[in-house]
């Protein structure tokens, strides 16, 4: 994910300094609601400790259970290698269950006497609706006002990935999102955006395909202070 210094600005008319990133690509404005945070994160671990074998193997097999279960003949050529194909790309898809913060962050958070608002928008997300293993996907806006300590922005990006490499709700992966931050940096305050489309709304059901998504997670000074959270919506409005 490559990242740009877009810009400097006035903070809430008090002279404070904003530095603000901008990752490539955006989405329309956002109208957001602050919702209540409530997610335990501290007893997060790897799933990698307690496994003991692949479940390829059982992966590849219960895929070509389904297959025949549709009325698919597995022996035909188009589809001989399909239920391995689909089984890496299950386990591909929801590797962030065999990461944790701490497996990416490898030492990337520093010492630094900046006090001021940091944010990168637009990081590229995508997922699986653990209701109908469909995707959903869009983008996520990260700020967090720091505490003496900052992080390699990479890694903000790198959190998005772990939690959303998993079976989903948009709602849990906007707070864990949150939660591993705020846990790992020890900041003032942090705040998580997500817009996304969700297919299980586009390809099925109701079928709308404008549809979009939005969740928040306001933790510390940006749910105290509403002037902080106006700021950081403002910043973020418009994401290109």
């Amino acid at each position: 994910m490559e990242y740009q210094k877009a810009a400097e600005l006035n903070s809430m008319g008090k002279g404070k300094i904003v530095t603000e990133y901008l990752c490539r690509n955006g989405f329309s404005e956002l109208t957001v609601d602050s919702k209540k945070v409530s997610v335990q994160h501290k007893n997060d671990t790897s799933r990698k400790e307690t496994e003991e074998e692949s479940p390829l193997p059982a992966l590849e097999a219960a895929y070509t259970t389904i297959l025949r279960g549709l009325g698919e003949n597995t022996d035909r050529q188009g589809l001989l290698k399909t239920p391995l194909r689909a089984a890496k790309a299950m386990q591909f898809l929801t590797k962030g269950y065999h990461e944790t913060i701490y497996d990416v962050l490898n030492d990337a958070i520093f010492d630094e006497n900046h006090e001021e608002l940091v944010i990168v928008k637009d990081i590229d997300m995508f997922s699986l609706c653990e209701h109908h293993l469909v995707p959903f996907f869009g983008k996520v806006h990260i700020g967090y006002l720091p505490s003496k300590k900052v992080v390699g922005l990479s890694k903000l990006a790198r959190i998005v990935e772990i939690y959303s490499r998993r079976l989903q709700v948009q709602e849990r992966l906007t707070k864990q999102i949150a939660m591993a931050i705020s846990e790992a940096l020890q900041p003032v305050g942090v705040a998580v955006v997500i817009e996304a489309a969700h297919m299980c709304m586009v390809m099925r059901g109701v079928q709308k395909m404008n549809s979009r998504t939005v969740t928040s997670a306001m933790l510390g000074v940006f749910r105290e202070d509403p002037k902080a959270r106006e700021e950081f919506l403002a910043l973020t409005k418009g994401a290109q």
